[in-house]
């Protein structure tokens, strides 16, 4: 058996594979169906500082190889997370990793402050595919200056590993990669959903009640495979595939492109267990091939 342990940043993790945040809840919901302390990392659904109820349904769409989903970041709040959600998760034997979102930086400033103080949270994932209602809706992640100023003023407040999503509706996610590294972020993950929309065409309406929403699903695997690619040759700092990913080839071909470790999101709602299969598909294929370690095969693709 191969070592299939991974670093990202100071985070230790046993394996490469990890959830996507707002696929696998806050890991108990898949307790019956696997045993969670197997995965590599478990990212628990989006967190932003006060309360959101969410968008109105409808807000899932299924769509040919993948979905679309609008959901719109509903949760507590951090402080409903800090009280009743962390003193459920802190012990299971793996790394629990908050997803924080905002609609200012102010915001992800508060709650990146108040999770930085819980013990047993090793890092968070900055969402930066968030609006920034002070200027005017355009997301945090689709310009360097947004990338910039947000990971800079959460690194200020964070003392942990800083994993920085970004968003692929932008022209060159490189730069907003160079970006984030630049200002302090341990790891960038990639990628998070494509904007799309699903039309009704017998209502002539749009399907989701917000006309677009995020696209993910093993439709997308292409986009995010190239996205991949291209960071892990302009950053220095670990890589995070994610994007389509539904069984270990996909995840040893986001490895070959240059991720350190993967996510698996959509995947989870077809199959529960598709994480173990992943994890021990990995290392099938690392045997197969006589590699000793599975950080061998990070960016080996041969071009």
């Amino acid at each position: 058996m191969a070592d299939l342990s991974v670093n990202i940043g100071d985070l230790q993790m046993k394996n490469p594979v990890m959830t996507a945040s707002g696929t696998f809840g806050y890991g108990e919901e898949f307790a019956d169906f696997i045993d969670i302390t197997r995965i590599g990392g478990i990212i628990v659904k989006g967190t932003t500082l006060h309360k959101r109820e969410g968008n109105p349904y409808p807000r899932m769409a299924e769509t040919p190889a993948g979905m679309l989903n609008a959901v719109g970041l509903q949760n507590k709040g951090v402080h409903y997370f800090v009280d009743h959600i962390y003193p459920r998760i802190k012990d299971i034997n793996t790394n629990m990793i908050v997803n924080v979102s905002g609609s200012a930086i102010e915001d992800y400033i508060e709650t990146a402050s108040i999770i930085n103080e819980l013990d047993k949270i090793p890092a968070i994932e900055l969402n930066i595919s968030c609006p920034n209602v002070k200027e005017g809706g355009m997301a945090f992640g689709v310009t360097t200056k947004g990338v910039s100023e947000v990971v800079k003023a959460v690194r200020s407040a964070y003392k942990k590993t800083l994993i920085v999503k970004l968003s692929p509706n932008v022209t060159n996610i490189a730069d907003m990669a160079r970006a984030a590294e630049e200002n302090g972020a341990d790891s960038v993950s990639l990628i998070n959903t494509l904007l799309g929309m699903a039309i009704d065409a017998e209502r002539r309406r749009p399907i989701l009640s917000t006309i677009t929403g995020g696209m993910s699903g093993a439709a997308v695997k292409p986009i995010a495979l190239r996205m991949v690619w291209q960071v892990a040759k302009a950053v220095k700092i670990p890589v995070i595939g994610l994007g389509g990913i539904m069984d270990w080839k996909d995840a040893v071909e986001f490895m070959l492109a240059g991720a350190s470790a993967i996510q698996i999101g959509t995947a989870n709602f077809i199959d529960p267990t598709v994480t173990i299969k992943v994890e021990e598909g990995i290392n099938d294929y690392l045997d197969r091939h006589g590699y000793k370690s599975v950080t061998e095969i990070v960016g080996a693709l041969e071009v």
